[in-house]
């Protein structure tokens, strides 16, 4: 028996795929969380063998969540399963110990291969990913956010999902003084002046689902 957990924070939508899930015979789900911290915990309470990962949730958010559980958890196995990614930001998942990456736009029976691979040792990633990650490779352009640290990235990830600073700080256990530093030289990188911007420039590099070009 594979057991999963599901992680996006729409209620609609874990409850659909767990619903589709669970009528396979070889896979259950186990638990179900809203956000990146309750990602962690609910994998460290119940230890599944496949998280389920959304990328844009409240908190800390997918990516930061992969990269814990990974390290923490090692014979769980992540599989993030997105709306769209760009390219570099899929590299980063990889990366980060995610074991695969799936597309929303993938039918049941795709979803069900990609459990049953990673739960088997196995990469998987949807075709469409795989050729943009190809391509990417080719393609000479490239990704403002790649000069980021993994510290810098994940502020810049709270920010365009439009966390506060008072917000980021909580939860990553910063003060806010420290969050606007990290925030300031993100800024000078990128070579924006404000978080509109910022959330901007994510959305022209697909850091947030949905979005290919706001151009």
């Amino acid at each position: 028996m594979i057991r999963v957990l599901i992680a996006d924070d729409h209620h609609l939508v874990r409850t659909s795929i767990a619903h589709l899930l669970n009528a396979e015979k070889a896979i259950r789900v186990v638990g179900e969380a809203s956000n990146g911290e309750d990602a962690i915990a609910e994998t460290r309470r119940l230890s599944p063998d496949v998280v389920l990962m959304d990328i844009r949730m409240p908190g800390i958010g997918g990516l930061e969540a992969t990269r814990k559980i990974h390290r923490t958890q090692p014979d769980t196995r992540v599989l993030i399963l997105t709306a769209w990614l760009e390219e570099a930001f899929a590299q980063r998942l990889l990366d980060a110990g995610a074991f695969g990456i799936l597309s929303k736009d993938s039918q049941h029976e795709e979803m069900v291969t990609a459990i049953r691979a990673v739960f088997g040792g196995q990469r998987y990633v949807s075709s469409d990913v795989a050729q943009r990650l190809v391509l990417s490779r080719i393609d000479a352009s490239e990704n403002p956010f790649d000069q980021l640290s993994q510290r810098e990235m994940q502020v810049a990830m709270m920010i365009i999902n439009c966390q506060k600073v008072a917000d980021i700080s909580d939860r990553l256990f910063l003060s806010p003084k420290t969050v606007n530093t990290y925030r300031y030289r993100i800024f000078d990188k990128l070579g924006v002046q404000t978080d509109v911007e910022l959330t901007h420039l994510g959305l022209r590099h697909g850091l947030v689902e949905g979005f290919a070009s706001v151009e």
